[in-house]
């Protein structure tokens, strides 16, 4: 169901459940707060001081977890997970470096005198790219390092095959969905495979090749020649998204697949395919794209490699996310006092950033569907009198009224530009639900 500016976080947290109805509508209020203003710190997002006061309570509730606050949109997610053919579920680690505050309970990031926590979701899209939500996550902070040099505790690595499992466990309540877990190259593990393997895969994996294994047929066969001694499958085209210090560029790729055992100790051996797409005829002085991927899924016609490259390349939708979490949202500037409240905070905002990423998607994917499914009126005429542009006759639509909120945020619109990124997206946000709080305060104060 399509959700409208203030109806959005009312049916996003409608199962909430956190033990008292009156942290419910605390919670809904504080995201819709932050939401409205997603660039803004807690006291400047908040409506007064007194509201802002409560925020910082509910923060600091103890008796709220931050798995509760996201419990209500992971079940949305799953939700919009069985409205779909296939869904990509895509795993990745960021840090937060909270740049030197003092906040109880950070631990070292990659260097140790650098403070922060790490933050590891699994981010569920569709094969066209469109976010449908969070599916799960895991917040930590490391240990000091013993004297002995190693860290106490779990290991880190164990999350990839955590992660897994619960992709797996989904993918048994969703029959007609099939679940693709996606992740890069830190998952090139046996164990996962070993895992996988196990449960009887119950959901594919297609994972970012990290190390040009030993083949078992032996004589020093590795991985990744072994697959390219044969003749490609066939080529693969398509076209870069513009990134920061990286101009958009045409790419074309000779694709190869091979099956192989990769040696377990402890099952034996394991059946994989590895599918490699090189890149051919590169623009002089820049580095030629090169993937190399392993899955489970049997891989024997072009079209099938080339399904997997697809949705490898829609891994790049999680890097989104976390730049607008960090970067738009400014999680690693909250100024709270413990890293529980930090997890708190975290979970509202990670909402928060899918959020602003579905509009982004739906203004490509769906350009020509009612705006008034995303947006109230208040909001559509506030995009329009920033802009500066007469309201239309009829409704306009979600790409025109997302397109009109990026150029506020300070997108060109120029017809070499594009289609806006969320960087724009959520500065004009910013400035379009002020405005429509504007409207509606002078609204009610005429009437």
């Amino acid at each position: 169901m399509a959700q409208t500016g203030q109806q959005w976080a009312e049916q996003e947290f409608a199962g909430l459940d956190l033990g008292d109805a009156r942290l419910n509508r605390r919670a809904k209020k504080l995201v819709e707060r932050l939401a409205a203003k997603p660039t803004a710190s807690i006291p400047e997002a908040c409506d007064s001081w007194s509201e802002t006061c409560a925020a910082y309570r509910f923060l600091r509730n103890t008796d709220v977890s931050w798995e509760g606050i996201l419990a209500p949109h992971w079940a949305s997610t799953q939700e919009r997970m069985r409205r779909q053919s296939v869904v990509l579920c895509i795993q990745d680690t960021t840090e937060l470096d909270f740049n030197g505050q003092d906040i109880a309970g950070l631990g070292p990031l990659n260097y140790e005198a650098r403070r922060g926590m790490y933050l590891h979701p699994t981010y569920a899209v569709t094969t066209g790219r469109e976010p449908l939500g969070v599916l799960d996550a895991w917040m930590w902070a490391r240990e000091e390092r013993g004297a002995n040099g190693e860290r106490p505790g779990q290991k880190e690595s164990t999350r990839w095959v955590e992660g897994y499992e619960r992709v797996a466990e989904m993918a048994s309540d969703m029959p007609a969905t099939r679940l693709v877990y996606v992740a890069d190259r830190e998952a090139d593990m046996v164990e996962l495979m070993r895992r996988a393997d196990a449960l009887g895969t119950p959901a594919d994996w297609l994972v970012r090749a990290q190390h040009d294994r030993c083949l078992p047929e032996g004589e020093g066969a590795r991985l990744w020649t072994s697959t390219t001694s044969v003749a490609p499958l066939g080529e693969i085209r398509f076209v870069t998204g513009a990134r920061e210090h990286q101009k958009s560029r045409a790419v074309r790729q000779q694709l190869w697949a091979r099956e192989i055992e990769i040696a377990d100790g402890k099952r034996g051996k394991i059946k994989i395919h590895c599918v490699i797409a090189r890149e051919v005829g590169a623009p002089a002085g820049v580095k030629p794209i090169e993937w190399r991927l392993l899955t489970n899924r049997v891989v024997a016609t072009q079209e099938q490699a080339v399904e997997l490259i697809n949705w490898y390349r829609a891994r790049w939708e999680i890097e989104i996310y976390f730049h607008v979490l960090k970067n738009g949202c400014e999680v690693e500037s909250l100024q709270l006092a413990a890293i529980d409240r930090i997890e708190r905070a975290l979970a509202l905002f990670m909402v928060v950033a899918w959020r602003v990423t579905y509009l982004m998607r739906k203004g490509r994917t769906c350009p020509d569907l009612d705006a008034s499914l995303f947006f109230d009126p208040d909001e559509i005429r506030g995009a329009h009198l920033l802009a500066k542009k007469k309201m239309p006759a009829t409704t306009p639509t979600v790409n025109e009224v997302v397109r009109l909120i990026a150029q506020i945020g300070g997108f060109l619109g120029r017809k070499s530009d594009g289609e806006p990124g969320a960087k724009t997206i959520w500065r004009g946000l910013d400035q379009v639900l002020t405005a429509a709080d504007t409207l509606r305060a002078l609204r009610e104060g005429l009437g």
